[in-house]
């Protein structure tokens, strides 16, 4: 799976780039009164939004007046001798903050090294967009031959592990390990509920089962190989968040009646579809993620709607039980909730 762009853009009309100074602009900064800042402004575009060391050297900043630029809050250092645009750092989500990390590690050591990186586990994750759960926020790498130690640091962790062609693609112009071989490298070192929102949001995004199952079988002895395979056993691409993920394993583990999962219902007020139900019951089971408020449109939009939809549902028969994120950790208070629910 490729992907066009994996630099993540706020919403401020212009197009990040990376490289040596450009033309000049007159952009405010945070640090704008300092001279120091006001040459920086100068020099570079804010079309432009990371530099190397190299850069601002060329550009007649010494080491000192860099660190200037950082601790004025025009830049930020994200990784040794890489520095990024602080103004257009805080627009971004904390997703896309991961995202850049990455990808600015590509952009600081890019031509330093013989064969350049291949990304993987978490950080092949966090490129695929894919969802991840209490994933650490290391950086990670799988070389196949002795590590390069080149651009790595503590918050770099590097895997020597075989890698066929077959096993990697590109993002962009970063070399990534592939959705399916993503998933093997997550649920091989996560944990078992951490692996299986990796492999749902994989399926949802067009891994193949086959050939997840078939990579796992040329495993029969590696360290997590059984956490892999329990994860492929009960692995769904219908779950579209880590929320749903969670509490269809619950229901699974608790041994409630399986759901059907996006399920469509007909109201007088329209068409809905539903995380869960149980038709014969007529109940209908909702997470409530965060996600679900505050992504989409105004928040007070979203939950006029969300309650205009659940007055339908009921007002066609169906009985609507709500979960949030701390119901997932208090099991014997969920498994009644659902079982008084259902009437069992």
């Amino acid at each position: 799976m490729t992907q066009s762009n994996t630099f993540p853009e706020p919403d401020t009309g212009t197009t990040p780039a990376f490289g040596p100074p450009g033309p000049q602009n007159s952009q405010p900064d945070t640090a704008e009164h300092d001279p120091v800042a006001a040459r920086f402004l100068a020099a570079f575009p804010a079309t432009r939004v990371a530099w190397r060391t190299v850069h601002f050297h060329e550009a007649g900043f010494s080491d000192r007046a860099i660190g200037r630029l950082v601790a004025a809050g025009a830049l930020m250092r994200i990784h040794y001798g890489t520095y990024v645009r602080r103004s257009h750092w805080d627009l971004l989500s904390v997703e896309a903050q991961e995202r850049t990390f990455i990808v600015l590690h590509d952009f600081g050591t890019r031509g330093r090294t013989a064969a350049g990186f291949i990304y993987s586990h978490a950080s092949a994750a966090r490129l695929h967009r894919l969802k991840l759960w209490r994933a650490d926020k290391l950086l990670h790498i799988t070389q196949t031959t002795k590590p390069s130690s080149t651009g790595c640091n503590a918050r770099t962790r590097i895997h020597t592990a075989p890698l066929a062609p077959c096993d990697v693609t590109a993002i962009a112009a970063l070399r990534v390990t592939t959705l399916e071989r993503t998933v093997v490298d997550c649920c091989l070192t996560m944990s078992y509920k951490q692996g299986l929102i990796v492999a749902d949001d994989a399926l949802r995004r067009g891994a193949s089962l086959p050939l997840l199952q078939h990579m796992a079988a040329g495993l029969p002895r590696h360290r997590g190989v059984r956490n892999l395979r329990k994860v492929l056993a009960h692995a769904d691409g219908r779950s579209e968040s880590p929320g749903e993920t969670l509490t269809r394993d619950l229901l699974r583990e608790l041994g409630i009646e399986p759901p059907l999962l996006q399920h469509w219902i007909d109201t007088r007020r329209g068409r809905y579809r539903v995380d869960f139900a149980w038709p014969r019951k007529r109940v209908v089971l909702e997470f409530d993620g965060r996600v679900k408020y505050f992504d989409y449109g105004p928040t007070d939009e979203a939950v006029f709607l969300e309650r205009k939809r659940e007055r339908a549902l009921m007002e066609a028969g169906w009985k609507v039980l709500r979960i949030e994120w701390k119901d997932l950790f208090n099991e014997g208070a969920f498994r009644a909730r659902v079982l008084a629910a259902l009437g069992s």
